[in-house]
């Protein structure tokens, strides 16, 4: 997948962030929003140490989350498949 060219418009990826950090939480995950560039700061609670960010970027198939290191997490509709991916990883397992 490729990045698209144009810039993208930082209240979407601030929406799709916003989702991701309330699927996160049912997770009993802590999601903090980071401004700019718009990114969650994701952690588990009981497991400081255990952190990751996670941004939301435009490509040519739609909106996606992905990884600090680049990998894309899951598609930005769906952020409840994203948020299980991502508390599996933060879990460990």
């Amino acid at each position: 997948m490729e990045l698209m060219p144009a810039m993208p418009r930082e209240h979407t990826r601030t929406y799709f962030l916003a989702k991701l950090a309330r699927e996160l939480e049912l997770h009993g995950l802590t999601a903090t929003l980071h401004p700019y560039p718009p990114a969650l700061r994701v952690s588990d609670p009981d497991t400081v140490m255990l952190a990751e960010t996670v941004d939301c970027v435009p490509m040519s198939e739609g909106w996606f989350y992905r990884w600090s290191w680049g990998e894309v997490v899951g598609l930005a509709d769906d952020p409840a498949l994203a948020a299980q991916r991502i508390a599996r990883v933060l879990a460990g397992r």
